[in-house]
């Protein structure tokens, strides 16, 4: 069996190290995670491609909720793959849909264009469309590189049927990537159920505040029951776990 690849998902340049110290070979910078991933602050990206040896991916996407944009919001994109170009990252991850849930094709047509030849990845506003085998043939068509997706489910568990016809059905013209709930316990069951050869995965672990005077009578966020004084960073140890056992497949 051929090399399997990790990327990582990371919510800043400090999670992209660990990720990297864990073995991944790609991450994907984002901010936000907690809306699902919005594009990270210039700074983030900069700091990140400087002190990085592997993969870079940055996603554009500039607020959480649906993937159905307003104009401002597609100008704001457009300078946002600007931005990551001058960076010199390695690719964008990017997805907007029509409002009848297809891909929006003329709009990913120009930012695809626009940001060669970094590669692009279609990310989970896949998992909303309505059919996903057009959806899949329109990606083929626009030249996407590679499509993240959970299989429309959950979890990539449970959408296994799903991302093992994609993975056929995309052939070599594009990579399947499953994601979502990707660990060191199931991606082999994946790997073999799929046939995917690339893997998306989360692995985070809290790292306490080392503020000494906590006030517990104000609140910054917009949700009263997330933790203020710890915050979440790559674990770059279930990162090794997951690349040891994908690194396993090879002898399977």
């Amino acid at each position: 069996m051929s090399d399997t690849l990790i990327e990582a998902c990371v919510n800043s340049a400090e999670s992209a190290l660990e990720a990297q110290k864990g073995g991944a070979l790609r991450v994907e910078l984002c901010g936000n995670l907690m809306e699902g991933g919005t594009t990270p602050s210039y700074g983030t990206i900069k700091l990140a491609r400087d002190k990085l040896d592997i993969g870079l991916n940055v996603i554009i996407r500039p607020r959480g909720g649906d993937f159905c944009y307003s104009d401002l919001e597609f100008d704001i994109m457009t300078q946002d793959i600007k931005v990551a170009k001058e960076a010199g990252v390695d690719g964008v991850v990017i997805g907007i849909l029509a409002i009848d849930s297809t891909i929006d094709i003329q709009r990913s047509h120009y930012l695809i264009e626009l940001a060669r030849p970094m590669t692009v990845t279609f990310h989970r506003a896949f998992d909303m469309t309505a059919d996903p085998f057009m959806a899949l043939e329109d990606l083929k068509r626009l030249g996407v590189n590679r499509i993240l997706t959970s299989g429309q489910r959950p979890s990539a568990m449970e959408g296994l049927p799903l991302l093992a016809e994609l993975v056929r059905a995309a052939g070599n013209d594009i990579v399947i990537m499953p994601g979502v709930g990707v660990d060191a316990e199931n991606i082999r069951q994946l790997a073999a159920g799929t046939g995917a050869r690339e893997f998306h995965v989360l692995a985070e672990r809290q790292l306490m505040s080392p503020m000494q005077y906590k006030n517990s009578r104000v609140f910054m966020g917009g949700d009263p029951d997330l933790p203020e004084y710890s915050r979440p960073v790559t674990d770059w140890e279930k990162i090794r776990a997951i690349c040891a056992a994908a690194a396993s497949l090879r002898d399977a």
